[in-house]
């Protein structure tokens, strides 16, 4: 029953959060923004995120986590009612913030399995936990699409509102939490300096190119983010409960697994911020799609996902989660490869793109599990939720790196026309900017890059075989 309130939580969640992906062309025009600033409609939510998987994570292991995964469902589903009704980008991105919130369900999720299943048969709910993820993904990248073509981006939102009501009712009705609490402290002052420095930073790769990077406010807003970095780093070491336990990262598979995270999520965002623009902007620019055609290009990337899920639960159960990882980042590489060197039409984009989403079927079982085999069950809910602070700051910084690149690297098509008489013309052209190829090709040079420093922490790590029999 808790496997199944989970998958139903990472059906919404992904869901929600993908349907948003082949719309983003569209909310460029109708909050006439661009795309460096529209990448905020993401980091908002994952920086939010990333804080709350680390205070709620600590909070599940103190109060319950069936009371805190209500807590956050409850807090989600308010947000999810609420973001098709926002009328410009600062209230779709305040919106999308407090959305962030929900994203503490995740490690609680994976500390309820991780207390009420044989550590045999963990790697095999993980698999099909992240299975639903990647179903999730399919309706949101078709279904979500759909609405969004037909009815605006608004109604997508709204699709999302029964369903999150029903993930709070039947998590009520059906979850329970046998777990021994313990009394722990919230580290307040080390949260709000790691919550400053992420901000500083992305904001400073957001906005670096219309400020200029050498200007004295770009520099400023770095200097800053190093500055929180670095204090919320010595606090750290002098607090009694500290955010993020140094003495976890000391563990070489923990320490590990968290870095491996962060690049693995930052190449798959890479993918989701740059493949909707590349299929919907105009020739010659884009392919001129639509939204639904655009999502149906990645609809093979879930599918296979969730196909393959259960394959990556089988290979970490008989030959260890290291194994797992390196197969999935070896497919990511190969995938990117093809993204650069072989995206000449839809066919060939679904295709890459459909091999990246194997891949990151195999990741997120891997690095889930080395993380749970490598700590103790009372530590559970706190070492998850250290593993999405770090998967969330690659996500964070997938599409601020992409954004930069689609607005310094540009090219101009022709959208429309004007019915006025012009140089013996008979209508007057109208051209905008799109990202050019350059841009995309800097995109994923820049993904192989993250995933080769994955594959390095990968190939550090110590694998652990769970045996058959159990004492």
């Amino acid at each position: 029953m808790t496997i199944g309130v989970m998958a139903f939580m990472g059906l919404l969640v992904t869901y929600v959060e993908t349907m948003i992906t082949p719309a983003l062309p569209i909310l460029v025009n109708f909050f006439s923004t661009n795309y460096d600033q529209l990448s905020w409609i993401i980091t908002a939510y994952v920086i939010s995120g990333t804080i709350s998987a680390a205070i709620f994570g600590r909070l599940a292991d103190i109060y319950g986590k069936k009371k805190i995964f209500l807590v956050l469902a409850t807090g989600y589903t308010i947000a999810v009612s609420m973001g098709g009704f926002a009328q410009t980008l600062s209230e779709l991105i305040a919106i999308r913030a407090v959305q962030g919130v929900g994203m503490g369900m995740f490690p609680v999720a994976f500390a309820l399995l991780n207390d009420q299943l044989p550590k045999r048969e963990l790697a095999l709910a993980q698999g099909i936990v992240s299975a639903t993820f990647a179903g999730g993904a399919a309706v949101g990248l078709v279904i979500g699409a759909w609405i969004t073509q037909n009815f605006g981006w608004e109604w997508s939102y709204h699709s999302a509102i029964p369903v999150s009501i029903l993930l709070v009712v039947v998590s009520y009705l059906v979850l329970h939490d046998d777990s021994v609490r313990k009394e722990q402290s919230i580290d307040l002052p080390s949260i709000l300096l790691l919550g400053g420095g992420l901000v500083a930073l992305i904001l400073g790769l957001s906005e670096g190119e219309y400020w200029g990077w050498f200007s004295f406010l770009t520099i400023f807003v770095f200097a800053l983010s190093a500055i929180l970095i670095i204090a919320f780093v010595y606090s750290e070491k002098r607090s009694d409960e500290p955010f993020i336990n140094m003495k976890l990262l000391k563990v070489r598979n923990v320490f590990l697994a968290n870095f491996t995270g962060l690049f693995g999520m930052a190449s798959l965002y890479f993918l989701f911020y740059s493949i909707p623009p590349l299929l919907q902007d105009p020739q010659p620019a884009g392919f001129g799609e639509s939204i639904l055609q655009s999502g149906i290009v990645l609809l093979p990337a879930s599918l296979l996902s969730m196909a393959f899920a259960p394959v990556g639960a089988r290979v970490t159960t008989e030959k260890g989660p290291k194994v797992t990882i390196i197969i999935g980042t070896a497919i990511l590489f190969l995938s990117y490869l093809g993204l650069f060197f072989n995206r000449a039409n839809e066919l060939s984009i679904a295709e890459d793109a459909a091999i990246l989403g194997l891949g990151m079927s195999f990741i997120f079982v891997g690095v889930i599990n080395i993380l749970l085999l490598s700590t103790p069950a009372d530590k559970s809910g706190e070492a998850t939720g250290m593993n999405v602070v770090f998967r969330n700051i690659g996500t964070s910084l997938a599409p601020a790196i992409g954004g930069v690149f689609e607005t310094a690297f540009v090219m101009n098509a022709m959208v429309g026309a004007v019915p006025i008489s012009y140089a013996g013309l008979p209508f007057v052209p109208i051209f905008l900017q799109f990202p050019s190829s350059h841009a995309f090709d800097l995109i994923y040079i820049t993904g192989m890059l993250f995933l080769v420093a994955s594959m390095i922490f990968t190939l550090l790590m110590k694998n652990i075989v769970v045996k058959k029999v159990e004492k």
